[in-house]
């Protein structure tokens, strides 16, 4: 994002996170998943619902449902975007790379690639209150992949 000055990308996160927001995706119940995971964060209220169909060791789909603030959902539908259909290990590894980001830690280049668009979510950072929010549908999504 060459060119773009600092306000300009804040600018542009905010937009991917209330576009998120307003226009959740992957919220459609599947039909028969093969596990479903329901999760609280008990300080502000927020819930996730994930469901998963799995394909071998790959996520074939994705549901994720609930209710919160903002970042709580918009982070559930950026996570539903960028695991569909990538191997359970590679899920991980975007879970454990999302938390690191959430957490300050510094990442390569490549790592951010492989977050996509989570990467408007790194300001939370700053709040770490609002952490917590951004992390809720992760942690659904890791006890559902143990439970496959």
């Amino acid at each position: 994002m060459q060119g773009q000055g600092l306000g300009d990308l804040d600018s542009l996160y905010r937009e991917i996170i209330l576009d998120h927001h307003r226009s959740p995706r992957n919220r459609e119940p599947l039909a028969s998943p093969d596990v479903e995971v329901e999760a609280v964060n008990p300080f502000c209220g927020d819930e996730v619902k994930v469901q998963l169909k799995a394909a071998d060791s790959t996520l074939g789909d994705i549901s994720v449902s609930g209710h919160g603030c903002s970042i709580s959902q918009s982070s559930a539908s950026l996570m539903g975007e960028v695991v569909k259909g990538k191997s359970f290990a590679d899920a991980l590894k975007i879970r454990r790379l999302f938390q690191g980001l959430m957490k300050g830690e510094e990442l390569t280049e490549d790592q951010m690639v492989a977050l996509g668009d989570l990467e408007a979510l790194q300001g939370v950072r700053k709040y770490p209150v609002r952490i917590k929010c951004a992390l809720l549908a992760w942690s659904a999504l890791e006890d559902a992949l143990k439970r496959l």
